[in-house]
């Protein structure tokens, strides 16, 4: 065990924000901490690092314990940094007692060949310092910084930078890389994927999967918490739930549990109300009294079930349309997708091309700047451009702009909905509204100063009332609740219409996306599938192009041995010996030319379709191919060090 919390509270200005929160982190555990915003994840967080004091009512209650040997590394969502220090300067403070190790060793060095009087002394310290250094893994120091800068997208060009001079995201991505090298046996992360890329998250899932200690992860990536955390626990009303599993089957449990207490509450509401209604009309009779009287004590005796509560009630998202285009719905062929002014304009991605049916959730993935956005609206014509847009007959959309840039600002809520419907009643407005959760005085709200997730709630709203048979998403998680998400993830999957979508979440393309185009500056390729199916391809790609690349090698190698070989005088005792090594080689060549050939029909087999859609006997080939590639690894060794 590393962390115990007993019963902790805490009260800002007369309001609970945690109530009687238990909790205990043992050594490998996984954790995500969950919850509406403003629910106290942060508050939990400050308490369970010492930042905060909790509220106890008696002496037993808010107690924090943690073992002597607990060392807690916490990632706040603006982590800190020496902003005067150089990127590598910053990452080398993490191992100060190691620095001074080495730079006495050093010392030493120098003294033990300057001074034989004192080199008994000398070799002592030096000794002792040595193993001090190795254990620790002192040596490795330079390798393990290289590793984790790269893996946070900082290539070494960037290691003498200076850390003031970079932006906000790239300090919260040095603050992680620091924190990932100073390795706490509990390490708790709020929001850590905020400001990384596919390729940056995908490292640092895999970076934290193999992980030597206990995590703590708040967290809004849903992906993010499937792939890393084994328990999930949800703040709500002050209170916190422990659910084993990641966060899919968080979902499926906390469903269950409410659907079952809202089941006990009523039986039990139905048990209640039988017995009060007999009382009523029994206590007063001599006859029935005593009996009343039992069912009282029982009444009072009896273990109330809570009535199943939710911070918010669910929005109730739908998309219609009443008139289905042609099943060939766009051709786009040459265009380009450029952005500044006329004169001055930079092409981002030149002679794209692609086609769209009708029914199909098309996402769109690519790196920043790569002018997904724009390339949005040049498909609705917003934007000059190159080449064609053939867009069918019959075709209707409706756009998601993640700036609400058609939006008003101005106006406010309800003003907005009324001029654009100037039929609806005010009772219409507030029913569409309402649907939305956007109720009470918050409909008087203006549209500019409102939450970005309320101006998202709008503009589904607005989206639900135009009744578009092809719908053009532009980021529409982005300022979405977790609740809000799985409500919008469940209308688009049941949208019979076509939607192109834009977005960097990946539990969202994952659901939602039947192909993604992913554009790149070079090229454009497409892949059928969710977020899961796109990486299973490119993950069979990468482990494909490193056997490629071991195979190059190997064969450089060979070829350089044989001309070395060629070269070399043998005498007849040597030669006896070569005869040896050619024989043990020729068994080597051959066993990882067997190997070879079966890691090659591995690599086709994982290509095709009925195997990169079926993750378990895509996992149990790559592991397969892993073990391969080790196996060949070592008789590779034995044959270089033979050929040498």
């Amino acid at each position: 065990m590393l962390v115990s919390m007993n019963r902790v509270s805490k009260i800002y200005n007369g309001n609970p924000v945690l109530q009687d929160v238990d909790l205990t982190i043992e050594n490998n555990d996984r954790i995500g901490l969950v919850g509406v915003n403003g629910c106290g994840k942060t508050t939990l967080l400050r308490i369970l690092t010492g930042r905060e004091e909790s509220d106890a009512a008696t002496e037993r209650d808010g107690i924090v314990s943690l073992t002597p040997q607990t060392n807690i590394g916490y990632l706040e969502q603006m982590g800190a940094l020496d902003n005067d220090n150089t990127v590598i300067a910053e990452m080398k403070s993490v191992f100060g007692e190691l620095n001074k190790t080495s730079d006495r060793m050093k010392e030493l060095e120098k003294m033990m060949s300057e001074n034989d009087s004192n080199y008994d002394l000398l070799s002592e310290e030096y000794a002792r310092l040595s193993s001090f250094y190795e254990a620790n893994d002192g040596y490795t120091i330079k390798v393990r910084i290289k590793t984790i800068l790269n893996g946070m997208g900082f290539g070494e060009e960037l290691f003498d930078r200076i850390i003031s001079s970079f932006s906000g995201g790239e300090k919260t991505r040095l603050a992680i890389a620091k924190l990932l090298l100073e390795n706490p046996n509990l390490l708790i992360l709020d929001e850590p994927t905020n400001h990384l890329d596919f390729k940056t998250v995908m490292w640092l899932e895999d970076y934290l999967s193999g992980y030597n200690g206990a995590l703590l992860i708040v967290s809004h990536d849903r992906y993010f918490l499937d792939k890393i955390v084994t328990s999930v626990c949800e703040i709500e009303h002050g209170r916190l739930t422990r659910y084993k599993g990641n966060y899919t089957s968080f979902v499926k449990l906390k469903d269950e549990q409410v659907t079952r207490q809202q089941k006990e509450y009523e039986i039990q509401q139905k048990e209640i109300a039988k017995m009060e209604d007999y009382v009523a009309r029994n206590l007063v009779r001599a006859s029935t009294s005593k009996s009343a009287k039992s069912r009282v004590k029982a009444l009072e005796k009896m273990d109330r079930v809570e009535k199943p509560d939710t911070y918010h009630k669910a929005s109730k998202i739908s998309f219609t349309f009443g008139i289905d285009p042609p099943f060939d719905l766009l051709k786009v062929k040459d265009i380009d997708v450029s952005v500044g002014l006329s004169d001055n304009r930079k092409t981002l991605v030149d002679s794209l091309s692609f086609e769209v049916k009708r029914g199909e959730k098309l996402a769109i993935i690519g790196d920043n700047g790569i002018g997904k956005s724009t390339l949005l609206k040049v498909l609705q014509e917003k934007l000059p451009h190159k080449g064609k847009v053939l867009w069918a007959a019959n075709v209707k959309i409706s756009y998601f702009d993640q700036e609400a840039a058609n939006i008003n600002k101005s106006n406010t809520i309800f003003e907005e909905i009324h001029s654009r419907y100037p039929l609806l009643t005010d009772l219409d407005v507030r029913n569409l509204l309402g649907k939305v959760r956007i109720t009470g005085e918050n409909v008087f709200k203006q549209a500019g100063v409102v939450s970005g997730g309320e101006r998202c709630k709008l503009c589904f709203a607005i989206m639900m009332m135009e009744h578009a048979n092809v719908l053009i998403m532009d980021e529409p998680t982005n300022h979405l609740d977790l609740q809000t998400k799985e409500v919008l993830e469940k209308a688009l999957s049941e949208y019979e219409g076509t939607i192109i979508f834009v977005s960097h979440d990946r539990y969202f393309l994952n659901r939602i996306a039947t192909r993604i185009i992913e554009i790149t500056a070079d090229s454009t390729e497409s892949f059928s599938g969710g977020f899961d199916d796109y990486l299973s391809v490119k993950k069979a790609r990468e482990l494909q192009a490193a056997e490629e690349e071991n195979k190059l090698k190997a064969e450089a190698l060979r070829q350089q041995q044989e001309q070395k070989n060629e070269r070399a005088f043998k005498s007849r005792e040597q030669r006896n010996k070569d005869a040896k090594k050619r024989i043990r080689i020729r068994e080597l060549e051959a066993q990882m030319e067997d190997l070879q050939k079966e890691l090659d029909e591995l690599q086709e087999e994982i290509l095709g379709e009925e195997v990169y859609s079926d993750f378990a006997l895509m996992s149990e080939k790559c592991t397969r191919i892993d073990s391969i590639k080790n196996e060949m690894n070592e008789k590779f060794d034995e044959w270089a060090e033979l050929s040498e």
